[in-house]
C-alpha cells in the first residue's frame, strides 16, 4: 500500500499545540508520524516535563493497543502534524500486508527499551532516595494497604527486598523523610504527613 493510500485510509491531522491525547485517558489507537513533530510530556506535581520530541517516522501511543492500558503521557502537536492512526485491528492488518513496518516497529521498541533501561540505571546510581520515595508512594496507593497502619519494620524490609538494597540504607532514607516532615516514625509505625511532598 502506498503512502498516499495509507494516509487516505488511516490519516489524521492536528494543528500546532493541539492535544492528541492526555495522560490518564483511555486509548484505542497508536500513531505513526508522517509530517511534523509531536511533544511527549508528563505533568509531575504542577510542572509539565517534556519527555521526548518525536519526528517523522517515529510512533507513539502503542501501549494502548498492545497492553490496552490508559495513556501514560500527554501528546501535543508541534506545528501542523499528519499522523497515521491505527486501532488494534488496523495495526495487525498493516503488519500482515507490510512485514517491514512490523519489523521497524519492533526494532524501535527494542531501542526504546534499551534506552529506558539505561536511564533507569543512571537514575538508580544518581538518586536512591527518590526511588525509595517512589516505592513508598506506590505502596500506599495500593487498595490493600492501610495508610494509617503502616509498620515501619515491615515496610522498610519490603522496600529493601524489592529494590535489592541494604536495609540500613533504606532506613537511613526514611530518617531523612522524617527530618523533612514528610513522615513521622512512632512506635514502629509510619505516619504520612505530606503525601504531595512524597509524590514530588
Amino acid at each position: 500500500m502506498s503512502d498516499i493510500a495509507l494516509f487516505e485510509k488511516y490519516g489524521t491531522s492536528f494543528v500546532n499545540n493541539e492535544i492528541i491525547f492526555k495522560e490518564g485517558e483511555e486509548g484505542n489507537q497508536m500513531y505513526i508520524i508522517q509530517e511534523g513533530s509531536v511533544k511527549i510530556s508528563r505533568v509531575i506535581g504542577t510542572v509539565e516535563h517534556t519527555i521526548d520530541i518525536l519526528k517523522k517516522g517515529d510512533f507513539f501511543g502503542e501501549m494502548a493497543i498492545v497492553s490496552r492500558i490508559k495513556r501514560t503521557a500527554n501528546a501535543t502537536a508541534i506545528g501542523n502534524v499528519q499522523l497515521l492512526a491505527f486501532n488494534r485491528e488496523g495495526f495487525i492488518q498493516m503488519i500482515e500486508k507490510n512485514a517491514k513496518i512490523g519489523l521497524n516497529i519492533i526494532d524501535r521498541l527494542c531501542r526504546r527499551l534499551e534506552h529506558a533501561n539505561t536511564q533507569i540505571k543512571r537514575l538508580v546510581k544518581k538518586d536512591i532516595k527518590s526511588l525509595i520515595a517512589m516505592n513508598l508512594y506506590y505502596l500506599i496507593q495500593g487498595k490493600e494497604i492501610d495508610v494509617n497502619n503502616l509498620h515501619y519494620d515491615r515496610t522498610t524490609h519490603n522496600i529493601a527486598q524489592n529494590m535489592e538494597l541494604p536495609l540500613k540504607l533504606v532506613q537511613e532514607k526514611f530518617i531523612d523523610f522524617e527530618k523533612e516532615a514528610v513522615i513521622t516514625i512512632s512506635d514502629n509505625k509510619i505516619i504520612i504527613n505530606n503525601i504531595d511532598k512524597l509524590k514530588e
